[in-house]
């Protein structure tokens, strides 16, 4: 029965559809030949006693549209050929031993907390748990951040001194430096002041 219509296989010419083998006492690895069965659509190995990790080979099927692969001993990360299957709608990969990154290519963002749970080394968006690496990046940008401000706000601040000096310099050389230097305009500077003075004073 496949999609309740019974169906007849009357060559060996037939492709595999379905597979569901769960809840056996099934041990090792999952074969990677399973990746040659191209008609595959469902495929159900859950609750058994599986190890290793999930063959790339998986990411040749295709016509994949229902995984699970849950509550195994299955380890490693999860392949990222797993998530260029376009008709995959349906993925458990819940109460295992995975770790790393979950793949986010495609449709894969789309799948709930529910099908990665129970794996404490997963990290990932669909966790809301950042991996490792993305806080060291994180912290190696904020640093390289604020080296690069604290270089513009040094630059900003010098260019700024310099900038009152060289003012400060000129304005008084500009007005006293004269004075200084020729008698006549130091006399009349002063009987300039003289004058205010007595302006002030009436």
């Amino acid at each position: 029965m496949w999609k309740g219509v019974e169906q007849w296989f009357k060559n060996r010419d037939f492709k595999l559809m379905s597979i569901d083998l769960s809840s056996n006492k099934l041990t090792g690895d999952i074969p990677k030949e399973v990746g040659y069965l191209l008609g595959l659509v469902t495929l159900n190995l859950s609750r058994n006693n599986l190890s290793g990790e999930i063959p790339s080979e998986i990411g040749n099927l295709s016509s994949l549209e229902s995984l699970d692969l849950s509550r195994n001993h299955i380890s490693g990360g999860i392949p990222f050929s797993l998530s260029q299957i376009d008709f995959l709608g349906k993925l458990d990969l819940s109460h295992n031993s995975l770790s790393g990154r979950i793949p986010s290519g495609r449709h894969f963002g789309t799948f709930d907390v529910s099908s990665f749970e129970g794996n404490v080394g997963l990290c990932g968006e669909q966790l809301n748990r950042t991996c490792p690496e993305d806080g060291n990046q994180t912290t190696i940008k904020a640093q390289e951040d604020g080296t690069v401000n604290d270089d513009e706000d040094n630059g900003f601040y010098e260019a700024l001194c310099m900038s009152m000096g060289i003012g400060y310099f000129t304005g008084f050389w500009g007005l006293l430096g004269p004075m200084l230097l020729w008698h006549s305009w130091r006399n009349t500077y002063l009987r300039f002041l003289n004058r205010l003075t007595d302006g002030i004073y009436r």
